[in-house]
């Protein structure tokens, strides 16, 4: 797949999110779900730095990793729908963007389970976040549904661009990534 190709998935998948930007759509969740993850810096940065470490991983990390924000995303939904909160739940969000973009900066590969627990960890504050942040009258499950839809996508993107860029380009945006979860810290 060409680095045009990608872009242009990217585009079609933020498309529904420019078009229902303003109040009055998406009452069911389904665009406020997809737009969640896209919309915020730090989960789309979080999101796409999860596929890009996942593609530079070997075996079965390489699927564990994306499989295992998810769901643990889902998980901590639910949580959040439920109106529980974890404590610094900004602050464990910004050390996720921190931290997986040092592990795509320097291309850590640390034992599955390690990797695997890290990555539940990022993804309980982001499902949490996500949770909370569900729009009045909207439906729980089609919310759920689009920012599970997009935080997939996003990290097949994160993938794909391992496949077509050099990876000196890949270890400099986890560079970025890690620069921008400091200054998230620090905000």
């Amino acid at each position: 797949m060409t680095l045009k190709r990608i872009l242009g998935a990217v585009a079609l998948l933020l498309t529904p999110a420019i078009a229902f930007a303003h109040p009055g759509h998406g009452e069911n969740g389904l665009i406020a779900g997809i737009s969640h993850p896209i919309g915020g810096l730090d989960h789309l940065l979080a999101m796409v730095a999860v596929g890009l470490w996942a593609a530079q991983q070997k075996g079965a990390a390489r699927w564990a990793l994306p499989c295992t924000f998810v769901g643990t995303m889902l998980i901590g939904g639910l949580v959040g729908f439920e109106g529980l909160n974890l404590p610094a739940l900004e602050s464990g969000i910004a050390a996720s963007v921190l931290a997986l973009g040092l592990a795509v900066a320097l291309v850590v590969r640390p034992p599955l389970s390690l990797a695997v627990g890290a990555t539940a960890l990022f993804a309980l504050f982001h499902g949490v976040a996500h949770g909370l942040e569900l729009p009045d009258m909207s439906s729980p499950w089609a919310y759920a549904a689009g920012f599970v839809a997009a935080t997939a996508v996003l990290h097949a993107a994160g993938y794909a661009v391992v496949r077509v860029l050099p990876q000196t380009a890949v270890r400099l945006a986890g560079a970025a990534s890690a620069a921008t979860g400091v200054w998230l810290l620090a905000g």
